[in-house]
């Protein structure tokens, strides 16, 4: 039985609605929150393994804002690329068609992975005004004080790519494994807040299309983080992050604010990677602040 969301009242009031366009020779779906009349105008990407829905508490307490979220290629209702490795080159240059066509000039926002794939396209030309990172991927996979879990991640998902495809995709699947990579990351001691973010998970953390899919995209996320990027995005740029990240350690976001030419910082305590899930009031806070000097004055 799905445990009831704590934002529901709230996202309940937004209206949405579910959309498709063609991207890279592919079908991308997209949801659209809020207003067509809306100030100001946020193209949001999901982090490795979600889908749309995860950022939707955060869209919750953005009331007022419109906010388009595709699913990934390869995850949720979006289908891979047709014919490309979905490597990081693959994911910003969807992100940037995608942006081209459906939305042009909005601001863009990323999570976790999806903060590397926003950072790659606006380094590589995406046109926006401002970017936002929530939960950003600041230093190396293989660095830190997770490194040992994250080479036992690679060993996971190198098993699930390896092994027969039945087997294989069960082992990437395993409700087990998703539980504990859930409890691992989530830091709020609310039992009952605990209990939606493990739902969540179980529920929409293994809607990948397919293994070969969820290994290309993997390998891309601990081969890559926003540095490499930030000194080449010249757009004011926020960065929302957690003083109790496992993935990224807060003391690594403070430098990572230091690479951009133009970057602000916020620190949200008592909480890790899942800012999305056990802090978005703080964290859309944030945004509604570094949005307002694109909102229009009534007339």
């Amino acid at each position: 039985m799905p445990v009831p969301s704590p934002y529901a009242a709230r996202l309940d009031r937004i209206p949405v609605q579910r959309h498709e366009a063609e991207v890279l020779g592919g079908r991308t779906a997209y949801w659209v929150y809020g207003p067509e009349d809306a100030e100001a105008t946020v193209l949001a990407v999901h982090g490795f393994r979600g889908e749309h829905h995860g950022l939707e508490p955060v869209v919750a307490h953005l009331p007022g804002v419109r906010v388009i979220m595709p699913d990934l290629p390869g995850f949720g209702e979006t289908a891979p690329l047709p014919g490309r490795v979905h490597d990081i080159d693959a994911y910003a240059a969807w992100l940037t068609e995608f942006a081209g066509t459906v939305t042009p000039g909005a601001v863009v926002l990323g999570h976790s992975f999806g903060s590397i794939v926003a950072s790659a396209a606006v380094a590589g030309g995406l046109r926006t005004p401002r970017l936002i990172l929530v939960n950003p991927i600041g230093a190396p996979a293989l660095e830190g004080p997770k490194a040992v879990l994250t080479r036992l991640a690679i060993l996971y998902y190198a098993l699930g790519a390896r092994l027969p495809e039945g087997i294989g995709t069960e082992l990437l699947r395993n409700r087990v494994i998703v539980r504990v990579m859930s409890v691992a990351m989530a830091k709020t001691a609310d039992p009952e807040l605990r209990r939606f973010v493990h739902d969540q998970h179980d529920t929409y953390f293994s809607r990948f299309s397919d293994r070969e899919v969820l290994s290309q995209a993997f390998r891309t996320s601990v081969s890559h983080d926003v540095r490499e990027f930030a000194p080449r995005i010249e757009v004011p740029t926020l960065l929302v992050a957690a003083q109790r990240d496992d993935i990224t350690p807060i003391e690594a976001e403070r430098h990572l604010a230091t690479l951009f030419p133009d970057a602000e910082l916020t620190e949200i305590a008592h909480v890790g990677h899942l800012i999305h899930y056990e802090t978005p009031a703080e964290a859309a806070g944030a945004i509604k602040r570094f949005l307002r000097p694109l909102a229009v004055p009534a007339p």
